[in-house]
């Protein structure tokens, strides 16, 4: 996207029209979306993850039965 002043174009009108442009492309839009996207973790983390939940969860249950929780 290239926006050019025009000719005897004030800088508040052309600063104006510059910022409409940006707004319509979607542009700034995507920067926002991609300045907080976080990428998936891999197959192995998360195995790991789901096997230690699961490890925890045994150890919960078993703290209940023994009556500690």
């Amino acid at each position: 996207m290239q926006v050019r002043r025009k000719e005897n174009e004030t800088t508040g009108s052309f600063l104006y029209r510059f910022t409409k442009k940006v707004r319509q492309s979607g542009i700034l839009r995507e920067a926002k979306k991609r300045r907080f996207h976080k990428r998936s973790p891999n197959r192995n983390k998360r195995k790991q993850a789901a096997m230690y939940r699961e490890v925890k969860r045994k150890e919960v249950e078993k703290a209940k039965k023994m009556g500690l929780l």
